[in-house]
């Protein structure tokens, strides 16, 4: 199983937001679209950054208030790990874990295909237990054949 198939599901579209946007207005944003993290990119680049909401508290609470009219350039995570349409379910659940990250951009071909999150993983491999569940019942109640298709 790939990216894609994730992607095809869920869909490909991906809140991102500018550099010289303030916290404020991505806090807003966030809240708005009920997301916890926005892509910051301009015309020119499709990932500049990832802004996490637990990077806009760590504003605050260094800054206070004055962080709210901070640019989201100089709070977001800069250093974003991405994947393909074709990276498999098992590496980016690997990358995921290792690298400890929530959410993974991906980038095709220089362009911002879509995000996929924890949650879609989590999502993805409970349908997929539930299908082999289905399958171990029916087999197990005899509406079911080895060697055929279920």
């Amino acid at each position: 199983m790939l990216v894609k198939n994730i992607l095809s599901e869920k869909g490909q579209d991906v809140i991102t937001i500018e550099p010289e946007r303030t916290l404020l207005e991505a806090a807003h944003l966030l809240e708005e679209r009920r997301v916890r993290a926005v892509v910051v990119s301009d015309a020119a680049h499709p990932v500049l950054g990832i802004l996490f909401e637990r990077d806009i508290v760590r504003a605050l609470a260094r800054k206070g208030a004055a962080a709210a009219n901070d640019p989201v350039s100089q709070h977001m995570t800069a250093k974003v790990i991405t994947c393909t349409r074709r990276t498999s379910i098992k590496d980016l659940m690997e990358r995921m874990t290792n690298q400890r990250i929530r959410h993974m951009p991906v980038v095709e071909n220089g362009r911002l295909d879509g995000i996929i999150s924890i949650g879609d993983l989590v999502k993805h491999r409970l349908s997929e237990l539930e299908v082999e569940d289905q399958a171990m019942h029916d087999y197990s109640t005899g509406r079911s054949t080895p060697g055929r298709r279920f």
